[in-house]
């Protein structure tokens, strides 16, 4: 299975046992949007829920954080989620949150994944059938180990990494013209980074750009997509559009700084720069 599939893939392969399809959706807090609602209300025939929010670490200081190995596997038997399944996840979400399920599925452990291109927008649109409701059940079983080396955290950034580090945020609150919607959260970046806003990984229509036009979008950002680099964004959700994207150009090195801005940003203690890359 590719890492990023079509509807028409979808729909001639949603009646396979060992497929599992997800809805990944999460809204930014403020928008009037209830992602499990929406999902409840209409999805993709037999696709269960992938609720990030609740599948993260909530001990963490920062929102979004990955949870343990342990918890996640839980989260996911509970879902009915097997590690060895195929896994299509989907979102219809501004964030692109599919991204987000997509990384951290294959950081425990599951062995097929990929995202559905263009999401639920483009499934409907197209006069896809959806339902309402809630699957039945699936007895599954996912032992979960992180994969070393794909998540950074805060020292090791510090310390620096010898690779870019490129933030997804959009340009306003990279360069700190616009205020973090964070209370408590600095504007600006971390110095010495690059700035690659995650929409501008996407085509209008919500899937990805390939080829050339996605490799332009790093090169205007001086990043080399085939090269190692550190994903960065507010909290460590659309960081992982710029990852999957250089995975579709061949780079299995790029990496995710899971704290992000929502943690350097808040720590008095940080370099921060405001202005252009």
């Amino acid at each position: 299975m590719d890492d990023l599939v079509s509807t028409d893939w979808l729909v001639e392969n949603l009646s396979s046992a060992d497929l599992v399809v997800l809805d990944a959706s999460l809204h930014m807090a403020g928008v009037g949007r209830d992602a499990r609602a929406e999902y409840e209300q209409r999805h993709i025939p037999g696709a269960r829920f992938f609720d990030i929010e609740f599948l993260s670490d909530h001990d963490a200081a920062s929102p979004h954080m990955l949870p343990s190995a342990e918890n996640f596997a839980q989260g996911m038997e509970a879902l009915g989620v097997s590690a060895t399944d195929r896994i299509v996840v989907y979102d219809q979400s501004a964030l692109r949150t599919s991204a987000r399920a997509w990384f951290m599925l294959h950081h425990f452990g599951a062995t097929q994944v990929a995202i559905l291109d263009g999401g639920l927008a483009k499934w409907i649109a197209e006069g896809r059938p959806t339902e309402s409701g809630q699957p039945l059940d699936r007895k599954a079983r996912f032992d979960a180990v992180g994969r070393p080396g794909e998540v950074v955290d805060k020292q090791q950034i510090q310390r620096g990494l010898g690779i870019p580090l490129v933030d997804a945020r959009g340009r306003p609150r990279f360069e700190g013209t616009e205020p973090d919607p964070r209370t408590g959260v600095a504007p600006g970046h971390v110095p010495g980074s690059r700035n690659i806003p995650y929409a501008s990984v996407y085509n209008e229509d919500g899937t990805f750009k390939r080829g050339e036009a996605l490799r332009q979008v790093f090169a205007e950002a001086g990043v080399d997509p085939e090269r190692p680099f550190v994903a960065s964004c507010g909290s460590g959700v659309t960081a992982n559009s710029l990852i999957f994207a250089a995975r579709l150009l061949g780079n299995r090195d790029a990496r995710l700084y899971d704290g992000s801005w929502s943690e350097w940003g808040a720590d008095p203690h940080t370099a921060k720069a405001v202005g252009p890359a």
